[in-house]
């Protein structure tokens, strides 16, 4: 077990808005720690898909200080970006323990937090939270969903095409990782089935600036009633990339609305229609990992934390970085960089004696 110093913030996550947050506190002279649950570099992007290939990545922004040279379209991006995360780690001596698995934030008797940890204990006057969401799969009930006999399974445990081979699969979820999984296994499945709670809406025009700075605005706007965040995901338009021009073309996005129940061998919709399934595949999104903040009691009335920009407007000392508003590439740096902003302003007073 490490010794466990006292410093003036822990950082929780080494993903992009962790890796982010500490450029910006070592910049600032503040002293502070990283620590990831994960055995190495990479954050989320360790975990997906092998079929997963940078050509079909929506784009990976630099880290702050250290470009991204683009790999070759075909290298899996869970090899690409660790490798670039793990780069940067070394570039700017950033000392990220590893793996520690955070269980739990506390106030401390003298102002601090305390941080609890499966290696020990951190003392910190402030805490940058970047968790992320994929240890966090969310998938919605169903009636009947206990009795299904086939296979249920996230996009977070999906491992590549094969596995779907014969099989008659329901896909759910309108973003753009459940289309784009629904035209990689519809190459080896018996049948498809893209099922969605909402119309899906694709955007014919390009993705701007402009465009973009309306999603997170709307993201922000639920973050500062105090509202569950939503993603950054599910409120961006669907673009019309090749893939999805030949799946149109191939009759696959004929989308159908959420079946109301799940029966043993398949799901049924509430005209009374029912369709033989093997496989439910729940592309259904993921929710902020944030359980180990409960000791804290952040959450509000309206079951969200309240937000100003990355501030926990209850407690000052907590900002979330990649949460809500700054769940991307480009928004978490952004957001690394005001929250030690803000931080350094809050530490400027003499720490508690």
């Amino acid at each position: 077990m490490w010794h466990v110093p006292e410093t003036d913030v822990v950082v929780v996550g080494a993903g992009q808005a962790g890796l982010s947050s500490a450029y910006h506190l070592r910049s600032a002279g503040l002293d502070f720690a990283v620590l990831d649950a994960d055995a190495a570099p990479g954050g989320a992007w360790r975990h997906r898909w092998p079929t997963l290939r940078m050509a079909t990545v929506h784009g990976i922004f630099d880290l702050p200080g250290m470009h991204f040279t683009p790999p070759p379209p075909d290298e899996p991006a869970a090899e690409a970006v660790p490798a670039y995360f793990a780069a940067f780690e070394r570039e700017f001596d950033l000392d990220v323990r590893r793996p520690v698995a955070v269980t739990a934030v506390r106030d401390a008797d003298d102002g601090r937090l305390l941080v609890e940890t499966d290696k020990g204990t951190w003392t910190t006057r402030a805490l940058i939270n970047a968790t992320g969401t994929w240890t966090r799969p969310f998938v919605p009930y169903y009636p009947g969903q206990e009795t299904f006999r086939g296979r249920q399974l996230h996009t977070a445990h999906y491992r590549g095409p094969a596995e779907f081979a014969g099989k008659r699969v329901v896909v759910v979820g309108g973003g753009a990782s459940a289309v784009q999984l629904l035209t990689e296994i519809a190459d080896v499945a018996a049948t498809t089935t893209w099922v969605t709670r909402r119309p899906p809406v694709f955007r014919e025009g390009p993705f701007t600036s402009d465009y973009g700075r309306e999603v997170v605005a709307k993201v922000d706007a639920r973050v500062r009633a105090g509202l569950p965040p939503g993603s950054i995901a599910s409120a961006t338009e669907l673009a019309w990339t090749p893939q999805l021009i030949g799946a149109r073309d191939r009759g696959l996005l004929r989308r159908r609305p959420m079946f109301d129940r799940i029966l043993p061998d398949g799901v049924r919709w509430r005209d009374g229609t029912a369709q033989d399934v093997d496989v439910i595949f729940w592309c259904t999104g993921f929710r902020p990992a944030l359980d180990h903040l409960a000791p804290l009691r952040l959450r509000g009335p309206r079951g969200g934390i309240v937000m100003d920009g990355t501030r926990v407007v209850a407690d000052p000392r907590i900002h979330l970085v990649g949460y809500g508003p700054s769940a991307s590439t480009v928004g978490a740096n952004r957001a690394g960089r005001a929250a030690v902003r803000e931080l350094r302003a809050l530490l400027a007073a003499p720490a508690p004696a």
